[in-house]
């Protein structure tokens, strides 16, 4: 169990963006006494200053309660002798006139956006012997820097949202000193409430009684607490401003900016034009025009006098492509005509100047044609591109662009789908190096006003919305080389310091192997059962995981567990339990071919492990916190047949064998989806190779009711067997490992058999059949090639597979190199090029490279396949090249871009609906090495942007798998 120091030690750990005050604060008598024994500092906060301000300054006296037991008390008078005095530069005379008396340093927030300072001030006024001065360049530069106090004495925005719990203290003191924290990297930053039905819909209405002021007062705050400012209200069925008429306000008071969706213009939510037909008529610019006009005058006109981000354009109806006028070009001019006209009714209906009025044209799915096509939008328009759905971003400006659009440029991104290429909205699939990496690409290529990410219900992606914010707010808190860092800070601000970075490993971990194939896309037949041992390494990946987050769940006090529940355990053992149950499907499926009696009990484990999900989404649903969470995890995710979301989970088919009474068996083997007797050609193993020393293994099962006797021997005594349970639900089920004993053979290739038998004759294509033999070759390197061979990659003749920073030498070209992205997708670093945004270098022999030692057995054609990530074209002047070569052969070129590829690997193009799936895409390239033995393979720089993950060589057919043979240097197995 963890100690109560174990707890204090690491609740401190600050705010995750970055805070001035993460080292301020202290919980002993050093500083200014925010809290003690005796009572709390007085709040103070100037009746003239902003509402929203006021009422953040109410939750910081009732954080400071939830850290000591008493909450803090407001003074109307800026007269006790110890005060916080909190206020908005402009708008609080009580700062002002310490501003201007010089009692506090306001030029470094003077005139910025969303800025702050906390500082402490020795008789700042009459009466007040001592203060800590919250003060803030505009509203909610003031609100951050209240909240920012409050997460750093030790209570996380997510209390109530996650219910992480706060830790008491007896004195709350906050180092003497000032303190700055200047405007954030991107303007607006926000969350979409979307996809919110089976769940946030049926939530909110239990708990709130819908999608009212009661529900978003929270949101809002939440979007505070983490340093947001940008909201698109829930739409599927819902309109902010008429469900309930307080929404509106209320978010203005918060200081939260409103926008509508991609697809919703004006300030009016789809649910508004729909729920007043059929008056309104057909929602079509060209024949329709009035009414949809005087739609969105009616949405400018209330919004007038509140913070707003107005979309602007038009799609169809329903989120659907605009209705078309029979040409690209006379679309771009419709949709110009639309901007133009909207813009008026802007104008007339705010008194404002149009440029006084934030816009927003978002370039989702087919706008962005439009957009290619020359349509003209207004340069103080912010132009929102936006990711392929999964995360990918589609197009960034150009240096063109950037130095003449004045609205500047933002991304729409995802968490959450429903919709093409395929749906996910059940659990969290967003690792942040991901994130990460995606959003620095929009960082440096200018991106930088909006940023906006669709989240479905909130929860349960509490941790990729964080991190997108802390990002947003400061990228250098969250570098590619500080998310390890980040994300143990977070865990320990969530369940202090004793297991923070076993935590922090778990959650990253997860997210990272679902992103290697989200759940909604999970199929039996995803792992191979026969190659690489692929499946049970998976499943034993997860109940690893697995085992590790239950060991901390038990360790935790009680009033962790919930929290832990919901971010850390729910998530690992759902994916954990679906994994198991896919491939259990996956053997059921294999076995019943095979002719194992062990079908059954797969049958049967696929539909324990199928309620099991069940009782896993019931305890989140019902026994958390009395609760209180009830239909957040509703959300089918078992048995997706298309993009659409199934009604309910189904059950993954299974099959089941009538077994005869009978002891027969069958013999499976490595490599192989056939079984023995009853297939035409012999059985053997996969190759082995002295470099890799791998082991195999055969499989030996009944095929009756009744156990089998068979006996398994080797024909040489440098085969050695072991015999262990199978990978199978069936108890009879038998592995034999087959390793080599290599010191007892010769250089050079051996052949050998294994033999299964019972002592019974079986009939095998009408033929007696008294054992099974099973083929064994075994490839010898020789002490020359052995040591031609160590520390290379390569192989004596089989597939092998290199990781992206298993190089032995990076050349850099001036500041342009190659560089790792720790815990990237598949791999444990990936490989990319820094700058991000480097010019591109045509000639690879001229450019950065990576250099990675070979040992190739047999010379040949050989395939090397690069797998990336499925990066899109975010620069139009590019085509995502790259090179490879071997030696000093001529390079090789692959533009992933090039005219004849671009329309499948683009968005919902052929290549890209694999490649989204599988969250990776395979750069081909062939080669002729014309002499066994040691090479050097050169990859080269073309284009920025791509991601290497690994790089799997092979000269025969590569068996078939998910992820490829996995990587091994030689020497080092």
């Amino acid at each position: 169990m963890l100690s109560r120091r174990d707890i204090l030690s690491g609740s401190a750990a600050a705010a995750l963006a970055a805070s001035p005050l993460r080292a301020a604060i202290r919980f002993d008598e050093t500083g200014f006494p925010l809290a003690t024994a005796e009572g709390s500092a007085t709040l103070f906060v100037d009746e003239e200053d902003f509402a929203g301000v006021k009422r953040a300054a109410g939750d910081l006296a009732a954080d400071i309660g939830r850290v000591t037991g008493a909450d803090a008390v407001f003074s109307s008078r800026a007269d006790q002798a110890r005060m916080v005095l909190i206020g908005t530069l402009g708008r609080s005379g009580t700062i002002d006139r310490l501003a201007a008396a010089g009692k506090i340093d306001v030029a470094p927030i003077a005139d910025k956006w969303e800025s702050y300072t906390i500082q402490t001030v020795r008789d700042p006024m009459p009466g007040v012997h001592e203060a800590l001065v919250i003060a803030g360049s505009d509203k909610r530069g003031t609100i951050y820097g209240i909240y920012d106090l409050s997460q750093n004495i030790g209570v996380s925005p997510w209390y109530w949202w996650a219910d992480v719990p706060v830790v008491k203290r007896r004195s709350i003191h906050v180092a003497y000193g000032k303190y700055f924290q200047g405007e954030p990297a991107v303007k607006y930053r926000g969350i979409f409430l979307n996809n919110e039905a089976p769940c946030l819909s049926a939530w909110t209405a239990e708990k709130f009684g819908g999608m009212n002021a009661a529900f978003y007062a929270r949101v809002f705050e939440l979007l505070l607490r983490l340093r947001a400012n940008y909201l698109w209200p829930a739409m599927w069925n819902n309109a902010f401003n008429e469900d309930d008429p307080r929404n509106g306000p209320l978010a203005d008071e918060y200081g939260i900016v409103m926008g509508t969706s991609h697809h919703e213009p004006m300030n009016r939510a789809h649910k508004e034009w729909t729920s007043r037909r059929p008056g309104n008529g057909q929602w079509n610019y060209l024949t329709n025009r009035p009414a949809v006009q005087n739609f969105f005058r009616e949405g400018a006109r209330r919004g007038r006098d509140r913070e707003l981000l107005v979309t602007i354009g038009m799609r169809g109806d329903g989120d659907t492509a605009i209705q078309g006028t029979g040409g690209i070009r006379s679309d771009v001019e419709l949709i110009e005509t639309i901007i133009k006209d909207q813009r008026r009714i802007l104008m007339e209906e705010t008194g404002k100047r149009i440029t006084d009025i934030p816009q927003v044209w978002v370039l989702f799915t087919e706008v962005l044609k439009y957009y290619e096509a020359g349509l003209h939008v207004p340069d103080d328009v912010t132009l929102m591109f936006a990711d392929d759905n999964v995360g990918y971003i589609r197009r960034l400006p150009t240096p063109e662009e950037r130095a003449t659009r004045t609205g500047g440029f933002g991304v729409y991104h995802h968490m959450d789908m429903n919709g093409g290429p395929y749906s996910y909205k059940w659990i969290n699939t967003n690792p942040f190096p991901k994130i990460r990496e995606q959003m620095n690409l929009a960082l440096e290529y200018g991106a930088d006003r909006i940023w906006i990410t669709n989240v479905g219900d909130l929860k349960p992606l509490e941790l990729p919305i964080e991190f997108f914010l802390s990002m947003a707010w400061d990228p250098k808190s969250v570098t590619k080389d500080r998310i390890a860092e980040w994300t143990v800070l977070w865990a320990k601000r969530e369940f202090g310091a004793s297991h923070a970075e076993d935590i922090a490993k778990l959650v990253s971990r997860y997210a990272k192997y679902n992103a290697w194939r989200k759940p909604e896309q999970m199929r039996p037949d995803i792992y191979s059962l026969e190659n690489y041992r692929e499946a049970e390494r998976m499943v034993a990946l997860w109940q690893r995981l697995r085992q590790r987050a239950e060991a901390i769940h038990d360790a935790l006090p009680d009033n962790f567990r919930a929290a832990y529940y919901q971010l850390v355990l729910h998530p690992i053992r759902g994916c954990c339990n679906l994994t198991e149950m896919m491939v259990a499907a996956g053997r059921n499926a294999r076995f019943a071919q095979q002719g194992r009696a062990s079908t059954n009990a797969e049958a049967t484990e696929v539909k324990r492990l199928f309620a099991q999900a069940h009782r896993i989404r019931d305890t989140y649903n019902h026994d958390l916190s009395g609760g209180k969470w009830n239909h957040l995890m509703d959300q089918p995710y078992i048995g997706y047949v298309s993009w659409y979301q199934p009604i309910q989970d189904i059950t993954p088919a299974v099959s089941e064998l009538d077994l005869e009474d009978t002891s027969r068996f069958g013999v499976a083997v490595e490599g192989s989806v056939q079984s023995w007797p009853g297939y035409y050609l012999p059985p053997s193993l996969p190759m082995f190779d002295s470099l890799h020393r791998d082991r195999r293994w055969l499989e030996v099962f009944p095929r009756g009711a009744m156990p089998t006797t068979a006996t398994v021997q080797a024909s040489d005594p440098w085969i050695i067997l072991t015999e262990a349970r199978a990978f199978s639900s069936g108890k009879e089920d038998r592995r034999y490992w087959v390793d080599i004993d290599w010191a007892k053979l010769p250089a050079g290739r051996h052949e050998g058999a294994i033999t299964v038998s019972d002592g019974t004759v079986t009939m095998s294509d009408s033929a007696a059949q008294e054992a099974i033999s099973i083929t064994v070759i075994a490839d010898k390197a020789s002490s020359g090639q052995m040591q031609e061979a160590k520390g290379c990659w390569g192989s004596l003749g089989a597939a092998f597979s290199i990781p992206a920073d298993g190089y032995e030498r990076t050349i850099a070209v001036g500041d342009v190199r190659w560089d790792a992205i720790e815990d990237y997708g598949r791999v444990e670093a990936a490989m990319s090029i820094f700058p991000v945004d480097a010019e591109s270098m045509p000639d690879p022999t001229r450019s950065p490279r990576l250099e990675y030692p070979l040992f190739i057995g047999e010379p040949g054609r050989w395939t090397f396949d690069l797998i990336t990530a499925p990066t899109l074209n975010i620069n139009p002047n590019n085509q995502l090249s790259v090179a490879l070569w071997i030696d000093d052969a001529p390079p090789q070129i692959y533009s992933v871009f090039s005219p004849a590829r671009k329309a499948s690997e683009e968005f919902v193009g052929e290549a890209h609906d694999h490649d989204s799936r599988t969250d990776m895409r395979v750069v081909p390239f062939t080669v002729d090495i014309p002499s066994a033995g040691r090479h050097t393979l050169k990859i080269a720089m073309i284009d920025p942007a791509l991601v290497l993950q690994s790089i799997i060589a092979y000269r025969d057919p590569l068996p078939a798998s998910y992820f490829g043979p996995p990587s091994m240097r030689i020497g080092e197995g």
